[in-house]
């Protein structure tokens, strides 16, 4: 299941929660995804690389940019667009785009991109690691500004549902790494499937809810076209002040990749994994799954571009003589 083949999945799962809500009813389906999310973590701890997470540990300046853009700067930049929504910072809507905003960087992907980008690769993999731990604590603090008054959001029951289904079970992947880590690695591609089968599944179960209660029934298509505007707008405005804060804080160009390709990208699947912890099996998690399902095929698409364009200035200026074909 390539990049192309998981963006098809997630949309052929939507048609299918459209056409059929009820398909999987006979299985246990709730149970199965909570299994699968423990799974995922699980694996996640077997694969981590403590060497290669001290190896990018020390470059300083690079993290707490990082970090500052995925917990503070994008969070910030989402609050300028709640006047576009009808109830302000008490639509869901707008809530959604929120969500995207305080969720972690991804893990593979960023590594993977900054690798082709010829990016400063152990600082890439420390930041996507420790992202996501950040994330356990600091994406339902962030939601909780908003989400506390509604009475559907109590921060420490959250956490300690996001402590037992995603940090639990990946310190027993960290106990268990010496033991297992290298099969984990061997099989890495199986478990890469796996993940993406576990996220199909919670994206089908989602929308077959919010189809059930006509969710999207309120939702129109001008709402629609704005969710994926701004969408586009947040991508291109955090990549392009990005792009100036490395420049005027004189940043190597390897870590003015890696910052840009870490710093831009949202986490499908601790989105996925999130929303279905937080908010259940409430008709709105579709919803809530919308613009980070957008908001993941435009970075993949757009960093794949990007990483190409800088592999091959790379290769130009270590052989002048290329020419491209």
């Amino acid at each position: 299941m390539k990049i192309n083949g998981f963006i098809l999945s997630l949309l052929s799962a939507i048609l299918l929660a459209y056409f059929f809500p009820t398909a999987l009813s006979r299985l246990p389906l709730p149970l199965i995804i909570n299994i699968g999310i423990g799974l995922i973590f699980f694996f996640y701890g077997l694969k981590m690389a403590p060497a290669e997470l001290k190896q990018g540990f020390f470059n300083y300046p690079s993290h707490f940019l990082i970090q500052g853009t995925t917990f503070i700067l994008f969070p910030f930049i989402t609050l300028a667009f709640f006047p576009f929504f009808e109830g302000g910072t008490e639509s869901d809507l707008w809530l959604a785009i929120f969500f995207l905003g305080v969720l972690p960087s991804t893990v593979s992907s960023s590594v993977v991109m900054v690798a082709i980008a010829k990016g400063n690769l152990p600082t890439a993999i420390f930041n996507a690691s420790i992202s996501g731990l950040i994330g356990i604590l600091a994406t339902p603090l962030l939601l909780s500004i908003f989400l506390s008054d509604s009475g559907k959001f109590e921060f420490l029951d959250v956490v300690l549902k996001l402590v037992f289904q995603i940090v639990l079970p990946l310190c027993a992947g960290l106990l268990l790494q010496r033991f297992f880590g290298n099969i984990a690695l061997k099989y890495s591609k199986s478990l890469g499937l796996f993940d993406k089968a576990v996220i199909v599944l919670i994206v089908y179960s989602s929308f077959s809810n919010s189809f059930n209660s006509n969710l999207f029934a309120t939702v129109g298509v001008l709402d629609l076209v704005k969710l994926f505007a701004i969408v586009i707008v947040l991508f291109f405005l955090v990549y392009g002040m990005m792009s100036y804060i490395c420049r005027i804080l004189g940043f190597s160009l390897k870590d003015t990749i890696t910052v840009k390709f870490c710093g831009t990208k949202k986490s499908l699947v601790h989105g996925s994994v999130m929303v279905k912890i937080i908010f259940g099996s409430s008709a709105s998690v579709g919803l809530f799954l919308l613009p980070i399902m957008l908001y993941h095929i435009l970075q993949l698409l757009l960093v794949s571009v990007f990483a190409e364009n800088y592999r091959q200035k790379w290769l130009k200026q270590s052989n002048p003589a290329i020419v491209e074909d």
